[in-house]
């Protein structure tokens, strides 16, 4: 199909700015993976559950209705179960690549004047002994489940690592009826502390999870962190232990939870392949973007989390800015972002930087990794073939990759390179991947045999 902007992405950066660009005479093709339009933040029942209380999941859930609302009644044209794989530069143009439906075998293009990207975040995934036990899972997927679909991930949780992400998880989890044995954050309250004047507007909420957490009795363990899940065939409990300032772990302070689910996570990373893929520019591990959210090649905008991890809100702010500003430029006319959307954004970014600034993971994690840990689970790669790898003269990502294979499998390394960079002690690289997800050959060919046809 061909339209003037495809927004890629319908989580709250997509849909802001598709409803800007839509609301300013924009043709607009909304493209996203999922069955249902909002994202990982709006994600929603299935129909067939038949949710009495869908809101009691969601935090902001007039946000939603009126984002909801306001797709039905415009002229965007929705493209669900399409897997982007690929954004490619034509004459005019692009062309966004997808693959369709679940068994995402049977191609699909979209033809677009300008691109929107609006491709989130996923999760900072680090080892440790006993993180590949059946019952450990990520924060974000313990959420999803109960978001999506209505399960629980067991019957007594531990929800553990660091960054907001925790608190909605644990008060979510214990809201359902899961007995929540204790929040493990690493981070202690006198670094958010520091950080108080930016962080000032965020109280509010963080006083409405402490509510929570107190009224379901979920104990708060700050400045600990999870060093071991235990159990044989799934999980049977963990052993946490406090961090002093170095974060390092206290010897002596170990001890044991009981528990079957472990819900871990540290934070988010942004997605940034299709951006890399049609030659974005990086600031960091983000896409850099100016203060329209254009980026440096013609054509593209980016928003929300690809941009750097800063939370719905923002991502909002962000969105409608950047439809705005890619309606002007199809229209050839100037922006006109809404000033409360600019006046969000530059507020909610500096609450961003400050929550990026706190919440880190412990910075001697990797001692904590014995070498039988898998890092890998792709391509079953140890942490001790890791160090390994660096006795032989790795030093980067790239060359214990060479070396060990760790990052070559299925995910390409979304789940582990963040891990492999830490025990190699170098900073995160971006990924410079070809294309955003696997694509079968037979599509490549197919798309091959057409382009010398034409």
């Amino acid at each position: 199909m061909r339209t003037e902007l495809a927004v890629i992405g319908a989580g709250p950066a997509g849909l802001a700015a598709s409803l800007a660009a839509a609301a300013r005479g924009t043709r607009v093709a909304l493209v996203d993976a999922a069955t249902e339009t909002g994202g990982q933040f709006y994600r929603q029942p299935a129909a067939g559950l038949a949710a009495g209380r869908p809101e009691a999941l969601h935090h902001r859930w007039r946000t939603w209705e009126r984002l909801r609302d306001g797709l039905a009644a415009s002229s965007v044209r929705v493209l669900t179960d399409h897997h982007v794989w690929c954004v490619e530069r034509e004459s005019g143009g692009f062309t966004v690549h997808a693959l369709l439906g679940p068994e995402q075998e049977e191609p699909a293009e979209v033809h677009a004047r300008a691109v929107l990207l609006a491709t989130g975040g996923y999760e900072h995934v680090l080892p440790f002994p006993g993180w590949t036990l059946p019952g450990v899972v990520t924060a974000g997927g313990a959420q999803a489940m109960l978001k999506g679909g209505l399960v629980v991930p067991g019957r007594r949780a531990v929800v553990a690592g660091t960054g907001p992400l925790l608190l909605p998880v644990a008060t979510g989890l214990a809201a359902a009826g899961v007995e929540v044995a204790a929040l493990v954050e690493s981070t202690g309250p006198g670094r958010l502390a520091r950080h108080g004047l930016a962080l000032a507007g965020k109280l509010p909420e963080g006083a409405g999870y402490a509510a929570r957490l107190l009224r379901h009795r979920v104990p708060v363990l700050a400045r600990h962190t999870v060093v071991r899940a235990h159990g044989d065939d799934r999980l049977t409990g963990v052993t946490v232990a406090a961090l002093d300032t170095a974060g390092r772990v206290r010897p002596g302070t170990e001890r044991q939870l009981v528990c079957d689910t472990l819900a871990v996570g540290h934070g988010m990373l942004p997605h940034t392949d299709l951006a890399e893929g049609i030659g974005c520019g990086l600031d960091g591990l983000a896409v850099a973007v100016d203060a329209e959210q254009r980026t440096d090649v013609p054509g593209v905008w980016a928003a929300g989390e690809s941009t750097g991890i800063g939370g719905a809100a923002l991502a909002l702010a962000e969105g409608h800015i950047a439809g705005c500003s890619a309606a002007a430029f199809l229209r050839g006319t100037a922006p006109d972002p809404a000033p409360a959307a600019l006046k969000a954004r530059t507020k909610l970014s500096s609450s961003a930087a400050a929550l990026d600034a706190a919440y880190v993971p412990p910075a001697h994690w990797p001692e904590q990794v014995t070498d039988d840990t898998v890092v890998c689970r792709c391509e079953e790669v140890t942490a001790g073939a890791v160090r390994d790898a660096l006795d032989l003269g790795a030093g980067d990502e790239r060359t214990v990759k060479l070396l060990t294979r760790a990052g070559m499998g299925w995910c390409q390394g979304r789940m582990c390179a963040a891990a492999v960079a830490g025990l190699a002690g170098c900073p995160p690289s971006p990924s410079r991947r070809p294309f955003a997800r696997p694509v079968p050959l037979g599509v490549l060919a197919r798309q091959h045999s057409q382009e010398e046809l034409s």
